[in-house]
């Protein structure tokens, strides 16, 4: 089927503009001084940085948002000159009497907008209807990724797991090299203060989602696979669906590297380069003498039989050796030398929600990570035990790690629960939310208390969980049950972590706001002795 998304100054509307997939479309449209509007039902920083790069955005999703685009003498933009010249601001004159803006203004005649939306957005959603009887072409977010990507020379990231990361650490490695790439990604990374970046090269970097079936429509110059399981049993009823999705991406791909660490990936993709953290299993890029550190980790990277240098990368874990190496692989791809790459992936600080240290007080650390699934779960625990209690300089005996997991989606929780009962062995405490419903009808066939009782029975019958009594995983069923019985339980030399994709670290700052109180009065209280 054609894309027929237009670039060539026809406006954009968004329905559901501040998600993370969206918001990013929708900046880089911007920053190329297309028209771009949009709607949502909450404002946050997302939303306040599309509009100052010139997006012009409603409060709610409603018909009569479309108004904006009724043509005739009532309904002009407004041009709104900007003072560097590289954004465009887009407004309605609702009243003649109410400009948006004091600033001289230029009237452009309306054209029908292309309207851009996700799966997220209901059939039924007013705004979404009112399209679709004006008879607006509407396109999902794939489909505009998909024009973009065949906009630019680009190198997409596909895979279960990693995908976030991976595709923000070649996005930074082509800026730190002086490549100049558009980069779209679904976490924000301080090096570009979002989710998305305009480059002035042909290069464009972007983040593949596989959840809805929608990246057998992608079609990039470069691609990567990191990996390929089950993740959203709502869409896939078996991963030989998931696989079928990725065989698609892989033939539309013009060069594909993928890490033959993943069985399936070895076994159902046909690679152009391949990657592998094992050096025997013949790969492409592989590496050696790995050193996995509380404050990094340290590896021999091989291109064939020739060594190319030393890796350090301040991400923790065997997960992000194998991303970053997928990095190594695209760069050389591109022809940049190994100390260019190296030098960049050594400074890379990672993307928000991934091991995110939100900030230690009174001797607790407070980490936030959007692990969501069992391997993501296990890999992440896994990265939390390596920064241990030698992070903290305590004896290992004193480090605990607490696991705040809020399960997400009824789907995924019900057909991986095996999976997450035996995810949690390097937690010392885990505290199990009621689940994140994403928008799911929850049918009753899972519940938020069942994990709890599945990874007590695991613990108990699991060998690294010798000695854990099942008191040691909890149920606190609402955001305010968790939040107390934190601020209960932690203790000096803590790691507490959070867990998953909903909304559970916005209890983060509250719980971390208690313990600095703390500190504060214990460190009066020790004054005042003194």
């Amino acid at each position: 089927m054609p894309n027929n998304v237009d670039f060539s100054g026809k406006p954009f509307h968004f329905i559901g503009i501040g998600g993370i997939g969206m918001s990013a479309l929708a900046y880089v449209l911007a920053k190329r001084q297309l028209p771009v509007s949009g709607s949502d039902i909450r404002s946050t920083h997302i939303t306040q940085r599309l509009q100052a790069v010139g997006a012009h955005l409603f409060r709610k999703q409603d018909a009569t948002n479309l108004e904006f685009f009724r043509t005739g003498s009532e309904s002009i933009y407004e041009v709104l000159p900007t003072a560097i010249g590289m954004s465009t601001n887009v407004g309605i004159a609702c009243e003649p009497s109410k400009p948006n803006s004091l600033l001289p203004t230029e009237k452009v005649p309306l054209d029908l907008p292309q309207v851009i939306c996700s799966t997220a957005i209901n059939p039924f959603n007013s705004e979404y209807q009112a399209a679709l009887e004006r008879g607006y072409p509407i396109f999902h977010r794939s489909d505009l990724l998909a024009a973009l990507i065949q906009d630019y020379q680009s190198i997409a990231v596909a895979g279960t797991h990693g995908k976030t990361t991976t595709s923000s650490l070649i996005g930074y490695l082509l800026m730190q090299a002086g490549l100049d790439p558009t980069i779209v990604v679904g976490g924000e990374v301080d090096a570009w203060e979002g989710n998305a970046r305009l480059g002035e090269s042909p290069y464009l970097v972007a983040e593949a989602d596989e959840s809805d079936g929608s990246l057998a429509k992608l079609s990039p110059k470069i691609g990567v696979i990191t990996n390929i399981e089950l993740d959203h049993p709502d869409h896939y009823e078996s991963l030989e669906e998931v696989i079928g999705i990725f065989e698609t991406f892989a033939q539309h791909c013009q060069t594909l590297i993928g890490c033959i660490d993943c069985e399936t990936v070895r076994s159902r993709v046909k690679l152009t380069k391949s990657y592998s953290l094992r050096r025997d299993v013949g790969a492409d890029y592989s590496v050696d003498n790995v050193r996995y550190q509380p404050f990094g980790t340290t590896a021999c990277v091989w291109e064939g039989d020739q060594v190319l240098g030393e890796l350090h990368l301040k991400l923790l874990g065997k997960h992000n050796l194998s991303n970053a190496l997928a990095a190594v692989a695209v760069g050389r791809y591109l022809g940049l030398e190994f100390n260019v790459i190296a030098e960049a992936i050594a400074t890379f600080e990672g993307a928000k929600r991934r091991f995110e240290l939100r900030g230690k007080c009174n001797g607790i650390s407070f980490v936030d990570d959007y692990a969501h699934h069992p391997s993501e779960i296990e890999a992440t625990l896994s990265a939390a035990r390596l920064r241990g209690g030698e992070t903290l300089g305590l004896p290992s005996e004193q480090q605990r790690i607490v696991a705040i997991f809020q399960p997400h989606r009824y789907t995924r929780t019900l057909t991986f629960l095996p999976e997450f009962a035996k995810a949690f062995d390097n937690a010392d405490i885990v505290v199990i939310t009621d689940i994140y419903s994403a928008g799911e009808p929850n049918l009753g066939q899972i519940t938020g208390q069942r994990v709890r009782d599945e990874i007590c029975a695991a613990k108990q019958h699991s060998a690294n969980g010798a000695g854990h009594e099942s008191k040691r995983v909890y149920y606190q069923p609402t955001l305010e049950s968790v939040t107390e019985f934190l601020t209960q339980t932690l203790q000096p030399g803590d790691l507490a972590l959070f867990l998953g994709a909903g909304n559970l670290n916005q209890i983060i700052p509250q719980v971390m706001e208690f313990y600095q109180t703390a500190d504060s009065d214990s460190s009066k209280e020790l004054s005042q002795k003194a």
